[in-house]
């Protein structure tokens, strides 16, 4: 195979060059994210135990009035009953795209409240996935950066196995060896916090859940059209976007409402709602949601992958139940019994990224590889910085010959599995394709 190393070499680095902030970025947010609930168990110790000044008890309906009535311009999207000693949380929404979250005690009067957007989870999330921009572009580069680190675990094993790095003794090439041994260390590790990253990524996150939507057996029914959404993320992953069953109403009007409703007429109260769903077998912890229309229902789910502290439980504990409005009837579970093989890999995959899936093991094994990316990092800027002190080279010089059939192939099925690298790719291809037959002129 012919002029394969070069190529690769030029491509390591020009990727290198270009994704290392946002990589870097990344990876620290990252970090930070894998101890959030320790971090905020802490933080705010008085919303998540603490007592409200008033002793006297109330319903959770009552609360529910109470907390619309305090709030005013914002309305109810769902409620969060946790295991003891958590407070119970309503979440709030307005028509502008803010949030709050408000704090229930054991007897449902209202503790304190938060400004959703910026709690110490949603703030670093928010980092890691746009730079808290939340641009869309911004969150498509975070992909693409997510991508071409694929690659450069691909390439930097080539070319480590290729240059013979891990018995080359030579002083001036000991931070790039270094730099690849670890690389190539930590690369299914790094390899599979990308890809358990992908699901909830703007480009690919929507395609892969589109074509497992619409896969059989390899998929499931339940898949999520969508990548997943903040708003709506105490639902589980497999079951975000599933048409709800819906309730039974032969007076109610047909409405096209899309925000969760408490007001609608003969609606059961969410304390009916909560001891159906436990009567159906849904324990603590879990989420319910408010029906959109005359026609939905409520949706009670409990998630593996919430991000919110006190909420999460184990992937094979996941359940979706849909309770009537009306009459409190179950319309329908989704267990995780029922969810395809794609449903069921990144049901364990995601929390597997966050690293919560097998307690604090993950969440030291994850640091561990996030350090050990850095410090790869770190040796490979070294190597280079190095490398242009002692030589007018600064970067690989390109061989006057076209790039192998072999190598080109494989590109074009990584520009197929990863979209935006394979359009990034072409840009690079075009680049190369010029500076080529300027060469050859000369």
């Amino acid at each position: 195979m012919k002029n394969i190393f070069n190529p690769l070499q030029r491509l390591h680095f020009y990727a290198a060059l270009f994704i290392t902030p946002l990589l870097i970025t990344l990876t620290i947010s990252g970090i930070g994210y894998l101890f959030f609930q320790e971090v905020e168990n802490n933080v705010y110790k008085n919303e998540f135990f603490g007592d409200s000044s008033v002793k006297t008890h109330q319903s959770l309906n009552q609360a529910v009035n109470q907390v619309e009535d305090k709030f005013d311009g914002f309305y109810i999207s769902k409620v969060s009953i946790l295991e003891e000693p958590y407070n119970k949380r309503i979440t709030l929404d307005d028509m502008a795209g803010n949030q709050r979250y408000v704090f229930l005690d054991h007897n449902n009067q209202i503790v304190a409240d938060q400004n959703a957007k910026h709690t110490y989870a949603n703030v670093v999330r928010n980092i890691h996935s746009s730079l808290f921009t939340e641009n869309t572009i911004i969150n498509y580069l975070v992909e693409l950066t997510a991508c071409w680190t694929i690659f450069m675990i691909l390439s930097g094993s080539y070319m480590l196995i290729k240059k013979k790095l891990i018995t080359n003794k030579t002083k001036n090439l000991k931070f790039q060896k270094w730099h690849g041994v670890l690389g190539i260390i930590i690369a299914i590790p790094v390899f599979v916090l990308v890809l358990t990253g992908l699901p909830w990524s703007g480009y690919m996150g929507a395609k892969i859940a589109n074509v497992m939507d619409n896969s059989g057996e390899l998929g499931q029914s339940e898949l999520a059209i969508n990548p997943p959404k903040s708003d709506v993320n105490e639902i589980p992953w497999a079951t975000r976007n599933n048409k709800q069953p819906e309730s039974k109403n032969e007076s109610a009007h047909h409405g096209s409402g899309e925000m969760p409703r408490t007001d609608i007429e003969k609606q059961i109260s969410i304390d009916k709602v909560v001891s159906n769903a436990q009567k159906d077998g849904i324990s603590k912890p879990f989420s319910v949601v408010y029906p959109t229309s005359e026609e939905a229902a409520f949706t009670v789910s409990k998630g593996s992958n919430t991000g919110v502290t006190g909420l999460d439980v184990s992937p094979d504990e996941e359940q979706t139940l849909y309770i009537d409005q009306y009459n409190g009837k179950s319309l329908g579970t989704v267990e995780y019994q029922e969810y395809g093989i794609i449903g069921k890999w990144f049901t364990w995959g995601i929390p597997l990224h966050e690293g919560h899936l097998f307690g604090i093991a993950n969440k030291v094994i994850n640091l561990i590889v996030c350090i050990a990316l850095l410090t790869a990092i770190g040796l490979g800027l070294t190597s280079w910085i190095k490398r242009m002190k002692s030589t007018n080279i600064k970067v690989p010089k390109r061989i006057k010959k076209p790039m192998s059939i072999p190598l080109v192939t494989g590109l074009v099925i990584l520009g197929i599995l990863m979209p935006l690298f394979g359009f990034s790719l072409i840009i690079v291809f075009l680049i190369e394709l010029l500076l080529y037959f300027k060469d050859k002129k000369k």
